[in-house]
């Protein structure tokens, strides 16, 4: 298996000498083609920073990234943005759909930004609304969606590009048990199919649904188990 997540000595330092603080300290971390991980830390851990880091948003101090193959560090900001939008696909807690736009439009958006033409990109936006299961709400805005639909159009959004990773930030942090659970059958669903998905979370359930568990205390990871 190729490595989609290869982090090798991550350090993100802020200030000098005596008030330095270390926010990630030394982290080595690799991840496989097809796994699902999760991270888990409490507040200070590390663990939005190594998000940070893995979804090429922010440069470490010292250390390499390799994503799918590709060393992050040696990029200027244009290959970056370049190389995020196509290998990365985002998921956020409070979904950052653009309001006043359909389910359909808001999934077209990065393919546009790809430079995908018209005909292709619908069919893709569609293809990834029927994954998510909202085939049949393409034409809503997002005010006429709960809030577990809108998470899914999120998702679907993500996956249009056909990222080598997904990667969601405390995805179910504004969602109900329910729209949890559903949220979290379908990661389990694009896994199956053979995504990498990594999802950064507090909770120990949204943890337990991954097939591996990372935790992290401090900007170290103190812990790295397979769940099954």
């Amino acid at each position: 298996m190729s490595l989609v997540i290869d982090v090798q000595g991550a350090v993100k330092q802020y200030g000098v000498g005596d008030a330095a603080i270390f926010a990630l300290d030394g982290v080595d971390l690799q991840i496989e083609q097809g796994e699902y991980v999760a991270i888990m830390g409490p507040s200070g851990s590390g663990k939005s920073t190594l998000m940070n880091i893995m979804g090429a948003l922010d440069n470490m101090t010292k250390g390499k990234y390799f994503l799918d193959g590709i060393e992050i560090d040696t990029l200027d900001e244009n290959a970056l943005s370049v190389v995020r939008g196509r290998k990365i696909g985002f998921i956020f807690q409070s979904f950052n759909l653009i309001p006043r736009t359909t389910a359909l439009a808001n999934v077209e958006l990065p393919l546009a930004y790809q430079g995908i033409k018209g005909k292709e990109r619908r069919e893709r936006a569609m293809a990834a609304l029927k994954v998510v299961g909202l085939a049949d709400r393409v034409n809503h805005e997002p005010t006429e969606l709960s809030g577990g639909q809108q998470q899914r159009v999120a998702v679907a959004r993500a996956l249009s590009t056909r990222p080598a990773l997904l990667l969601a930030d405390e995805p179910t942090g504004a969602l109900d048990s329910k729209s949890t659970h559903d949220l979290l059958d379908l990661f389990d669903q694009i896994n199956a199919a053979g995504r990498t998905v990594v999802v950064i979370t507090h909770e120990d359930d949204v943890a337990q649904r991954a097939k591996r568990v990372v935790r992290m205390r401090d900007g170290k990871i103190v812990s790295d188990v397979m769940n099954r």
